[in-house]
């Protein structure tokens, strides 16, 4: 591949530390891909000595299939592609038992932690979801900042961190005699790993000779104290990265990181990346003059070679459903005289509530269309029970597992047997499942819940005793096609949830054929962490996406929708006087355009069951004006002009379809 001459800087320094800081679509995924190919060829470095991190398995799948096809697999395959948390994994499996937790770990998801907050906040709380959540993610900061219960608890200074550092302390105990892992443990504990212990530090210096990360203007403290320990005394190391592109502060992560680079490692060389592949000159010059609003840590300016492109439009709508109206309209229109496919059009917007007014006109009309962001295939129920019940046998201690399927299929064991059975635990400082093997020792346990409890443990146990774990044969022990078929609103929607769980058992049938010596508790955990959702054919259809999930993605026609104050920025950065990163999201959204770029925006909008007026985004008015065509910013028309404005966009719809 042909690089410019700052990629190619930056492919080629190897002798210090590099940070890349790299403009929306200037090929940054080139350039590491270039500097991996270099590092084996040039530079004589063994593949499994190289590392490449990013935030997504999605992004590693694809780094790692471009590298294998450029390399061949003996070499593409070697190298060490991966995101923080399968890294992190990596690190904890070989060392364990150092953080008290024996191999067969579990990792609770979202759902089990907030149900084990849930549990020991249930006299203060009482189950308050909104309360559970700010909680738990005051416990998360708390881990990526790497800061113990002990410390939280000498530094409190009110009753609210008092409390937080009572239930901290007490969730990290009950993870433990779980002998389970939440998502944050998978970042925090190999830093404890790393910084404690010279020898494990040591080995991985050793292991990963270059180290590679992309995105790095999302990591979090923790993810940087990763970086910094396994680059170790004499760093080799090339970062990726974009002040402007850092969008992600509500889960942790700190553009500063990129300034904290320079003073961590003195000899640090930055190479600017400001040549735009992607986009026209004009929505670069748009993009450009917004972001020049905010601070910036390194200053930059993005150019192109391409074509200097159509104005930015800027459509003021009468409400959110004119604005849908009118966008689908244009949207057909722009299809046909550009000659496009509906899959080179995206509808971007603020938040996932804003899509079904789109999704209605869109459906009105027939034109095919996909949401990106739906739900996770691992938060369907039938998943998490299946899920539950691997968990379960890869570790018997699991006691969010347990919880979840003592009952699923139900075996008539109801709140009291279970709350029965969860005391003795507690009494006797066992899991929920030892109990269960126990119970025969339990007073209060009436012969039909006894007899129930015996078969759930014998299901169990049956499964965990033999060598090699049989998918097909435990579903058909476990009954749980029937079970789909009782509860399910229709036989179709059962046959559905069943496809749902073939599928996974065939993900774990071929995870352990796959592995050297079957364990399900790896393949099982491997499967969490992956973040996998239901895959689709690739279709020519409209693409429906948040600002936030478009980031990396590109359309030639773009369409930014409800930018209003209170939509874009939200209310709730505007409250907090965080409009800086509101604006890099906007940024986001404009760079992801290649050649048309169309914001619309109502006069007024449907909240809470009442309509309002609103006001048109502060960030409409930072844009270059001599760029944008905004018909209607000369003032306001007659609600009979609004009218047949809009009556026309339904009868062009009508005509472009029809023809």
């Amino acid at each position: 591949m042909q690089l410019n001459e700052r990629q190619q800087r930056a492919v080629d320094q190897i002798a210090c530390p590099v940070l890349v800081l790299a403009g929306a679509g200037s090929g940054k995924t080139s350039v590491i891909t270039e500097k991996i190919i270099h590092l084996i060829k040039n530079c004589h470095y063994a593949p499994d000595n190289i590392a490449a991190v990013t935030f997504t398995n999605k992004a590693a799948k694809e780094m790692q299939q471009r590298l294998r096809s450029l390399l061949g697999p003996d070499l593409g395959d070697k190298i060490r592609t991966s995101t923080f948390h399968t890294l992190g994994m990596a690190i904890l499996r070989k060392d364990i038992g150092r953080v008290n937790r024996s191999h067969h770990f579990s990792i609770f998801d979202e759902q089990d932690s907030l149900q084990v907050l849930n549990d020991l906040t249930e006299r203060q709380i009482k189950g308050d979801k909104g309360l559970l959540y700010e909680l738990k993610n005051r416990i998360s900061f708390c881990k990526s900042e790497g800061i113990k219960p002990k410390q939280l608890r000498s530094s409190a200074s009110n009753q609210q961190q008092q409390f937080d550092a009572h239930i901290y302390q007490a969730y990290q105990d009950h993870m433990e005699l779980c002998n389970a892992l939440d998502f944050d443990d998978l970042i925090s504990l190999p830093v404890e790993l790393l910084n404690e212990h010279q020898d494990i530090r040591s080995h991985w210096q050793n292991q990963i000779r270059y180290l590679l990360v992309d995105e790095y203007q999302d990591t979090n403290q923790a993810q940087y104290q990763m970086v910094k320990l396994l680059a170790g005394p004499d760093p080799k190391i090339t970062v990726v990265g974009d002040d402007d592109q850092s969008i992600y502060a509500w889960r942790g992560a700190k553009p500063e990181n990129l300034q904290q680079l320079q003073e961590d490692f003195p000899t640090l060389e930055v190479v600017k990346l400001e040549q735009n592949y992607r986009c026209c000159q004009r929505v670069l010059k748009v993009a450009n003059h917004l972001i020049a609003n905010n601070p910036h840590i390194f200053e930059k300016q993005l150019w192109s070679q391409h074509q200097q492109g159509e104005q930015i439009r800027i459509i003021e709508n009468d409400d959110e459903e004119h604005e849908a109206d009118f966008v689908v309209a244009d949207l057909v229109s722009q299809r046909i005289s550009g000659r496009l496919k509906y899959s080179d059009f995206a509808i971007l917007y603020r938040g996932n509530h804003q899509a079904k007014l789109f999704e209605k006109a869109l459906i009105k009309h027939g034109i095919p269309y996909q949401i990106s962001g739906g739900m996770s295939f691992f938060a369907r129920a039938e998943i998490r029970d299946l899920m539950a019940y691997f968990r379960l046998i890869a570790n018997p201690d699991d006691d969010a597992a347990c919880i979840r399927v003592i009952n699923v299929p139900r075996r008539s064991i109801g709140a009291k047997t279970l709350q029965v059975l969860a005391q003795a635990g507690r009494d006797n400082k066992q899991s929920l499942f030892k109990s269960c093997k126990n119970s025969h020792n339990i007073a209060n346990l009436g012969a039909r819940a006894q007899t129930a409890i015996n078969d759930f443990t014998q299901l169990i146990e049956q499964a965990r005793a033999s060598t090699q774990f049989d998918v097909d044969k435990f579903l058909i022990e476990l009954g749980y096609d029937h079970w789909l078929m009782e509860t399910s609103s229709s036989p179709k929607v059962a046959e559905g949830r069943w496809n749902n769980v073939q599928e996974l058992c065939r993900w774990i049938k071929d995870g352990l054929a796959q592995s050297d010596s079957p364990d399900l508790a790896e393949v099982v955990n491997q499967l969490l962490i992956r973040d996998l959702q239901q895959q689709e054919e690739d279709s020519d259809s409209v693409q429906l996406l948040t600002l936030h999930a478009a980031k990396g993605l590109e359309y030639s026609q773009v369409y930014m929708v409800g930018m209003e104050e209170d939509l874009l920025p939200h209310r709730s950065s505007i409250e907090e006087d965080n409009i800086e990163e509101e604006r890099r999201l906007c940024y986001v959204g404009i760079t992801r355009a290649k050649h048309g770029l169309v914001m619309t925006l109502a006069k007024k909008r449907r909240r809470f069951g009442e309509v309002s007026a609103t006001e048109p985004s502060r960030f409409l008015e930072e844009l270059p004006q001599e760029e944008i065509d905004w018909p209607d910013q000369a003032g306001p028309i007659s609600e009979e002009e609004q009218q047949d404005k809009n009556q026309f966009y339904r009868d062009q719809l009508a005509a472009l379809l029809k023809g």
